[in-house]
């Protein structure tokens, strides 16, 4: 079928590179020299003459440098070869995390936070995988994808898809609404690849990849990224061959994944250099890294690729995605920033830092995948200093012990105002501190937050960052309500059934009571929502967490829920059909009722998808590439 493509009128190899609209791009120069590759290094400065200038930060520098100013985009081509291009990937790899689904909602969200960070693409999904995760990319492509700023910025919207026609075609209806659409197709090329999942030769896998690249030109997309899956394991000479011939065929962009995170830093970086000296036409197309964190080295790994000549970096909010996850974008951005200059050759991102925080919470929020304390740079113990003689440094000069300012990222110092919320505290105390803590909300958010911070303050003397924490996940990163928990009863203990007694108000505004009896009063609870929402599905998981120390402190619940009749999608990189799960959370200073809003919100989150379902075309699912 692949050979037969390639012969054929059917689809006439475009020019690769179009000529840009002079009003939109830079002139392309008539000739680019590419310096012959040097293996990634990273020189060192002897311990008494550590560079004072490395503080970057604007609160540990005096006079920062001035950020550099994000070149014009054209696909195959950066104009300044220091530029770096962020590829954000948490709405497509990140939610293939087990238990990170996301709603059609709350992938917008983050898209229009990923646009707020100024990523330079937004890989929106794999469009062919159902017709929920079709219909978040085009709403992506259309709203974020030409939401243009002052500055003329407009992220790129990406789909991903399989090497094969309908995945591709899918892809392309989905994201062709954006100013500047791409497509993603990848096939795999490593020998294990090729003999156990595909069971194809290379000259088969070779055949397929190239007439897909022509494929997607044909239909109208001038900006395609091609990456051979497993490339860290597979055949140089084999790689080199098949990724000049679908530059030949119009690839503007190669992707090289260190798909199974198997590659140390020295080896990804060589690999990167050895594609640049030996593919032929790669000057005309940009290299792309993106590194799986198996080994723990997906952020040193893609630090290595950019120091060897990739000027796109694939990356997530968090690290989230697949396994262990992938480079973490505001680790590789961050350390772009604090070593780039002097260290890096002077790489820069267009990144707007300051908005890390925010982007952090939401995706960590609408996931449930909780960022780890001690996680670089979003971690709750990433500024925390308890050792004396940390603090003791901290106190005489900030510098000694932090080489980032919280200020950086969007988190401002708690306290330094020596302001403490508490039940006399108003409006404008809250919304302060809430910014502080990287929200910006808006004025109805600001109310809803404000009483329940009232009905807090009335039982805690004092409200502390945790609780309002808390308290925002709670009213904020909610899915869109489907059911409201109105009141609850519970009875229980020692002498009988535990019983509860639930009232939920639905869409419409209508009442539901059901009483049942069960385990405990967190089983009855449940079992009442279920007799009223008619939705039987199975509790995978259930955790809860007390946010500060103390009787008083408001309990977190997290549950996992899966639908007895089952959605599912099409895993992207294996083909088979994975079944969605679906989380929530809840808070509140009585552990039954936080119980219930995080099943309540579980709920809602599956029954969104059900709406979906039934109001929105079908999208056809498509097999894995024959």
């Amino acid at each position: 079928m692949a050979s037969s493509l390639l012969t054929s009128s059917k689809f006439p190899l475009p020019s690769p590179f179009p000529s840009p609209k002079p009003s939109l791009f830079l002139p392309r120069p008539t000739s680019i020299h590419v310096p012959p590759p040097k293996p990634p290094s990273f020189p060192s400065f002897p311990s008494n003459s550590f560079p004072k200038s490395l503080l970057i930060s604007s609160s540990l520098n005096p006079n920062p440098p001035s950020p550099l100013r994000r070149p014009l985009y054209i696909p195959n081509h950066i104009p300044d070869p220091n530029y770096v291009r962020v590829f954000d990937t948490t709405l497509r790899d990140g939610e293939q995390s087990p238990g990170a689904t996301l709603t059609s909602k709350e992938k917008l969200d983050i898209a229009r936070q990923l646009a707020k960070l100024g990523v330079d693409i937004i890989e929106a999904g794999f469009p062919a995988a159902s017709k929920d995760d079709f219909e978040a990319v085009k709403a992506i492509a259309k709203e974020v994808g030409n939401a243009e700023d002052e500055n003329g910025y407009v992220p790129v919207i990406c789909g991903l898809s399989r090497c094969n026609e309908k995945d591709i075609k899918t892809a392309w209806e989905a994201v062709k609404y954006a100013k500047w659409p791409r497509i993603h197709t990848f096939i795999a090329t490593s020998g294990i690849h090729l003999e156990y999942k595909l069971r194809k030769s290379k000259q088969e896998v070779l055949d397929i990849a190239r007439s897909m690249v022509r494929y997607a030109r044909s239909l109208g997309c001038n900006d395609v990224e091609f990456s051979p899956e497993d490339a860290g394991r597979s055949d140089r000479e084999y790689l080199f061959e098949i990724l000049g011939e679908v530059i030949k065929a119009g690839a503007t962009t190669l992707n090289i994944p260190d798909t199974v995170g198997i590659t140390m830093p020295g080896e990804f970086g060589k690999l990167i250099a050895d594609i640049k000296a030996n593919t032929p036409g790669i000057e005309n197309v940009v290299i792309s890294t993106h590194c799986q964190n198996d080994l723990g080295l997906s952020t040193a790994n893609t630090l290595a690729g950019a120091c060897a000549g990739a000027r796109q970096l694939e990356v997530t909010i968090n690290g989230i995605g697949e396994r262990a996850g992938n480079a973490s974008l505001e680790e590789v951005v961050m350390a772009i920033k604090c070593r780039g200059e002097h260290v890096l050759g002077g790489l820069y991102t267009g990144i707007n830092t300051q908005h890390i925080v925010m982007a952090s919470k939401m995706v960590e929020e609408y996931t449930g995948l909780h960022v780890q304390p001690h996680k670089a740079i979003v971690g709750a113990n990433a500024f925390a200093h308890e050792s004396g003689i940390h603090q003791d440094g901290m106190l005489k000069h900030k510098g000694t012990y932090e080489i980032i300012s919280p200020e950086d990222i969007g988190l401002e110092r708690s306290n330094e105002a020596g302001i403490v919320l508490g039940k006399l505290s108003g409006r404008h105390a809250l919304r302060d501190r809430l910014k502080e803590l990287g929200y910006e909300l808006n004025d109805e958010q600001l109310g809803n937050i404000f009483w329940l911070f009232k009905a807090v303050a009335e039982q805690k003397k004092r409200v502390t960052d945790a609780d309002l924490i808390a308290l925002v996940s709670d009213e904020v990163f909610q899915p869109e309500v489907v059911w409201k928990l109105d009141d609850l009863q519970v009875t229980c203990g020692t002498l009988g059934l535990s019983t509860a007694t639930v009232k939920l108000i639905d869409a419409a505004g209508a009442e539901h009571v059901a009483c049942s009896v069960g385990t405990g009063p967190v089983d009855s609870a449940y079992k009442a929502i279920d007799l009223i929402t008619k939705e039987p599905v199975t509790l995978l998981e259930y955790s809860m967490n007390a946010v500060t120390e103390g009787i008083d402190a408001i309990a977190t619940t997290r549950v996992l829920v899966r639908a007895e009749k089952s959605h599912f999608s099409t895993h992207a990189l294996t083909g088979e059909a994975v079944y969605r799960t679906f989380s929530g959370t809840g808070a509140s200073m009585d552990i039954v009722v936080s119980s219930v809003k995080a099943y309540i919100g579980a709920l809602n989150k599956m029954l969104g998808f059900e709406e979906q379902y039934q109001t929105k075309g079908s999208v056809e699912q498509t097999p894995v590439s024959a």
